[in-house]
């Protein structure tokens, strides 16, 4: 006998417990199948524990930079093991936290994998579940490559699972998290080598975001590879690796050899054939404007669409899509353009809107560029001279800001509020009428001639 209800969720991440928990609070009857700890990607192996090494690794350059203030910090030396415990207790709490927050608003969970019987019918952990509308929110995975000695390295996951800092590491990628990843471990003290197949650093983003960062990185020690792609991974012993390269170079001996070349849908225990939902050509579910697949009421949400992979998206997509089912708002639903986003990389970037060459292409000779290279004040006192750099990216005779992009020291918490004003529609006229925060790096920003 089927069991109904109003919405079935199917994942516990940060966009299904959204989308769940707003539905409840319209007064729909909703269930939610996770067989896994909540929170999904972000709260377990991604952005909040990342967020808790990032900080680890300013702290960790704070104490370098201390004796330029007057501190003798003298050595701190680094406890994985006590750093690890700490972090994993952390998320840990906000798993309890998330299970609370469900029951509170009626939302019910159930463990186990959840599989498509019918268009309108799941089956999890023995129960049989429909309902008229079901959300997908099964998040995604990072890929490994099929080359030989693959499986010896690790992941994004794995570095979670780490028990002890490697000494030295090659990790293979150049998107954000590859430079997130790379920058915590380097900062840590730990000899890094990335590789990337490209010719520059985050190629989704502006070039001079690329180019600063990889400027910054082999300023601070590490090693970054361009243009070449790994061949094999090799055990050159019990504790140690070997990564070969197509070009002929080796990378060798290190502790570890991580994979951050992308992510792909969790969709392989949905039984999706069941249902005729529709995959695109890269295997994320495919979805209109709306959320909705190609099968009337059953949507997909967060990073298995493969759309814009961050947390925040999955979390307004999913609470726009129950304001647009159970809330009344027929015209409710996310845009994805002029998404803001930070990569914790050393330094950090904040980005939103397009990147110079994507409003060249769509607007030629209509666009003007502001930029501005500088050493934040927080170095004037320290060995180390970490340059910032910033763009604005404007179009037309009244300069309509249409890009912000930024590297260097306080950016990552800079940005959101230059978000909201392009966003608004705001001109270079605007940032250069508002009176500047002095002494500040955000300032540079509304003082760019």
């Amino acid at each position: 006998m089927a069991e109904n209800y109003d919405l079935i969720v199917i994942g516990g991440g940060s966009g299904g417990l959204a989308c769940a928990q707003r539905a409840a609070e319209y007064g729909a009857r909703v269930i939610l199948a996770e067989p896994a700890r909540l929170g999904g990607t972000c709260v377990n192996v991604g952005c909040v524990p990342k967020k808790v090494m990032w900080n680890a690794a300013e702290i960790a350059g704070a104490v370098r930079d201390a004796p330029g203030y007057g501190f003798s910090a003298g050595e701190a030396p680094l406890s994985w093991a006590e750093l690890k415990r700490a972090r994993d207790a952390y998320v840990l709490r906000l798993n309890a936290i998330y299970e609370k927050n469900l029951a509170s608003r009626k939302v019910e969970l159930v463990r186990g994998l959840a599989s498509f019987t019918a268009p309108r019918t799941l089956e999890v952990a023995g129960r049989h579940l429909t309902a008229p509308h079901i959300v997908i929110a099964t998040g995604g995975r990072p890929v490994v490559p099929d080359l030989p000695g693959a499986d010896l390295g690790i992941t994004s996951d794995g570095f979670f699972e780490l028990e002890a800092q490697p000494a030295r590491i090659a990790i293979v990628g150049g998107g954000y998290i590859a430079v997130e990843l790379a920058g915590i471990f380097a900062a840590l003290g730990s000899k890094v080598s990335l590789v990337a197949r490209g010719a520059r650093l985050l190629r989704e983003f502006d070039t001079m975001l690329g180019e600063a960062l990889m400027s910054a990185m082999r300023a601070e020690g590490s090693e970054v590879l361009t243009e070449t792609h790994p061949k094999a991974v090799r055990r050159l012993n019990a504790e140690r690796l070997e990564l070969e390269l197509q070009d002929g170079r080796h990378i060798a001996p290190v502790d570890a050899v991580l994979w951050a070349i992308g992510r792909t849908a969790v969709v392989q225990d949905l039984a999706l054939h069941e249902a005729g939902v529709a995959l695109d050509a890269r295997g994320f579910i495919a979805t209109d404007d709306y959320q909705g697949t190609n099968v009337p009421g059953i949507y997909a949400i967060g990073d298995v669409c493969g759309r814009v992979q961050l947390t925040p998206v999955a979390i307004a997509a999913g609470r726009r899509l129950s304001d647009r089912l159970f809330g009344g708002k027929s015209d409710r639903r996310l845009h994805y353009h002029n998404v803001p986003t930070v990569i914790f990389s050393h330094p950090p970037i904040g980005t939103v809107g397009l990147s110079e060459a994507a409003a060249r292409a769509a607007h030629g000779d209509a666009v003007r560029v502001y930029t501005v290279s500088f050493v934040p004040m927080y170095y004037a006192l320290t060995q180390r001279k970490v340059k910032a750099h910033m763009k604005l990216v404007t179009v037309g005779q009244e300069e309509r800001v249409v890009g912000v992009h930024a590297i260097g020291e306080g950016t990552d918490e800079m940005l959101q509020g230059f978000a909201v004003a392009l966003r608004m529609g705001a001109t270079k006229r605007d940032f250069d009428d508002t009176v500047a925060i002095h002494p500040t790096s955000a300032e540079e920003l509304v003082t760019m001639r």
